[in-house]
């Protein structure tokens, strides 16, 4: 390697990344950040390698980034290189004349991210929602994750949202003692101050800024695969997809069936892949698939080979300028057009992997038996007859490659589902994680909390899977 881009001060997004890649060309791109996936002495830290598409390595190449470490038998430390990572331009090393010379090139961490989105979307309407005489009033947190100078210098400097607007935009080794995780469960100061009924928008993003949340006014919720469907049903807001048109959709398979409706009505493909980004990246390369995403808070289009938090909520800013609605109201009529899905995920996090291993082993036996295909399950006034099960694979259409064993799946005959999967997994601890999906058509019945909605399904999940027993657990870690 004789050249290195870095972000100034050592920061970059995850977008930012996949987008600088994509527009130097380069090899590929390394980022390390806090991440979910553990790894480090504490399960902390994470090592994300970027391909030259600015997507995640597909599997085929970390297997053998796998293979060749096995064969490493040593490695040189250079202790003296400085590299001044404040100083923007390039800076020249020797480095024993292998390299003539060594490059090292500091990049303005926001710029050529920047750039790109000035081209998708229509940042006047932006702006005039944020300055506007009828504007919003939106609360953004960065959770001192690397989100702080993008949402300063793109949301405040450049759409002219106030710079009271954003909190904890200073990046912080300790995420100031917060999981920089934006959900409901860590995400609290933000929640807070949304139900305060003050901010009409709310946003929070993740560390490594590919991971975002979206909160209305009085801190009205909308969850991860209700975000996609609502964003996907209004891609005619983004000057983006007016100009280059909508070929397909894709989301991971424990995220929720809301996208497919959307879908069916605008004559789309829907793609259901495995977990990971790296899946949807062979078909955006293929021109098959337009806008994906993840239950776990991912969205992200064709315009880059990741996800992207900014984006996302970029998108959910223009199409409350076009439609003149609040969240609230655009989540609403949504349902009202589309039916609502009740979703939750329930995480049992940390477990010892042989608990976990041998929960999943049973549970596959038993659901994969012919006896429990169309049992019954009667729990209160509800009756749930099932209609299938199998252990997902995945057949990618680019490819042919098969991706097995990706999770559980129990669909029932009203459409309900159960999703089993394990998540996050290594040689110390292990996360399981249960999803529980519930359709309703009927926009009388859109005012139920999830969790009450589910709780039939959850008992089900609960008997079959034993985990409470077999694991001494009283209740999951994370719901979301």
């Amino acid at each position: 390697i004789g050249r290195l881009v870095i972000g100034q001060n050592g920061i970059l997004s995850t977008p930012a990344v996949s987008c600088i890649i994509r527009k130097i060309k380069a090899a590929g791109g390394i980022i390390l950040t806090a991440s979910h996936s553990p790894g480090g002495p504490g399960g902390e830290f994470g090592v994300k390698f970027e391909v030259a598409n600015g997507g995640p390595a597909p599997d085929a190449v970390s297997d053998k980034i796998y293979q060749i470490s096995k064969t490493l038998e040593e490695y040189a430390i250079c202790p003296d290189l400085r590299v001044d990572l404040s100083r923007l331009g390039r800076q020249e090393f020797d480095l024993e004349n292998k390299f003539k010379p060594f490059r090292v090139e500091i990049v303005d961490s926001v710029d050529i991210y920047l750039n790109l989105l000035r081209s998708i979307f229509d940042f006047n309407a932006i702006r005039n929602l944020l300055t506007g005489p009828n504007q919003i009033k939106i609360r953004i947190d960065a959770m001192n994750g690397v989100m702080g100078p993008y949402v300063k210098r793109i949301l405040c400097d450049e759409l002219g949202a106030p710079a009271n607007s954003a909190i904890n935009c200073i990046p912080l080794e300790d995420f100031g003692g917060q999981p920089p995780d934006p959900n409901l469960t860590y995400a609290t100061a933000l929640l807070e101050a949304m139900r305060g009924g003050e901010y009409g928008f709310g946003a929070a993003f993740d560390a490594d800024g590919d991971r975002y949340m979206i909160l209305g006014q009085n801190g009205f919720f909308v969850n991860a695969s209700d975000s996609l469907a609502v964003i996907a049903a209004n891609l005619s807001c983004i000057p983006y997809f007016c100009q280059m048109g909508v070929r397909g959709f894709g989301r991971s398979m424990p995220t929720s069936t809301a996208l497919d409706k959307v879908a069916k009505v605008m004559k789309v493909p829907v793609y259901e892949t495995p977990t990971g980004w790296r899946y949807f990246s062979n078909l955006m390369d293929s021109g098959r698939c337009s806008l994906c995403g993840e239950e776990s808070f991912g969205t992200g289009s064709d315009h880059l080979r990741e996800k992207d938090g900014l984006w996302a909520v970029l998108v959910w800013l223009s199409i409350l300028a076009a439609r003149k609605q609040s969240v609230e109201e655009i989540v609403r009529d949504h349902w009202a057009k589309f039916g609502r899905h009740y979703y939750c995920r329930f995480d049992y996090e940390a477990l010892e992997p042989r608990t976990a291993y041998f929960i999943m082993r049973d549970l596959e036996a038993l659901i994969t038996d012919k006896s429990f295909s169309h049992q019954q399950f009667a729990v209160g006034n509800s009756i749930y007859r099932v209609e299938r099960t199998d252990s997902f694979e995945y057949i990618d259409p680019v490819d042919g490659t098969v991706t097995k064993r990706q999770g559980l799946r129990i669909i029932f005959s009203d459409a309900s589902r159960l999703i089993f999967r394990m998540s996050a997994s290594s040689h110390v601890r292990a996360t399981l994680r249960i999803y529980a999906e519930s359709y309703e058509k009927d926009p009388s019945q859109h005012n139920k909390e999830p969790q009450a909605v589910l709780s039939p399904l959850i008992a089900i999940a609960l008997k079959i899977s034993q985990i409470h027993e077999r694991t001494g657990r009283k209740g999951p870690t994370v719901i979301t």
